[in-house]
């Protein structure tokens, strides 16, 4: 069994920057334990969520946190890797808290590894992210100093505004808000 990401800083950094945006649709990409997917269906602007993750036992926490909070009725939970099962789905806010730490070989579990380098797990989400935004919807992105991201690797397809850079002991997170050229 892996392990469930469970709410951190960079939890409650993106929760922060998304309440405000909360309205509609949103898309909660890589749930995890489902924290931020349970912020965003208390929101009375918010009429759908989405929850996807690639880990079923992310799920059944997710589920079950909706659960205690009396919300699974208004939560649709999808096992894929990324958007491979949202053809056509749109939302007016996507979230991701990414895994975005290197790679340490065997010890690697999806709730943190984001690949070799630590951003391969981004880039592929934001070669996909902007096609599933309504008009004028937003995504929001964590990321972390050691990920081995910068924000030119998206000035092609996104403008990108830093929202908050957060200096930990050992990294600086930070929040990003995307938007579609």
């Amino acid at each position: 069994m892996t392990g469930v990401y469970r709410p951190a800083e960079d939890s409650e950094l993106l929760l922060k920057h998304a309440r405000p945006r909360f309205r509609g649709s949103v898309l909660d990409m890589g749930t995890g334990s489902g924290f931020l997917t349970v912020e965003a269906a208390s929101d009375p602007r918010v009429e759908r969520v989405v929850a996807v993750d690639i880990d079923p036992d992310a799920l059944d926490s997710a589920r079950s946190r909706a659960g205690a909070a009396e919300l699974i009725v208004d939560i649709e939970f999808v096992l894929g890797d990324l958007f491979e099962r949202l053809e056509g789905e749109r939302f007016d806010l996507i979230m991701f808290n990414p895994p975005y730490l290197p790679s340490e070989g065997d010890a690697d579990e999806p709730s943190w590894s984001g690949g070799a380098a630590g951003n391969e797990v981004m880039l592929r989400f934001l070669e996909e992210a902007g096609e599933h935004l309504n008009p004028n919807g937003d995504v929001l992105m964590i990321y972390s100093s050691k990920s081995g991201f910068t924000l030119t690797e998206v000035n092609e397809k996104y403008y990108a505004t830093i929202l908050e850079e957060l200096p930990l002991f050992f990294e600086r997170l930070y929040c990003v808000l995307l938007r579609p050229l």
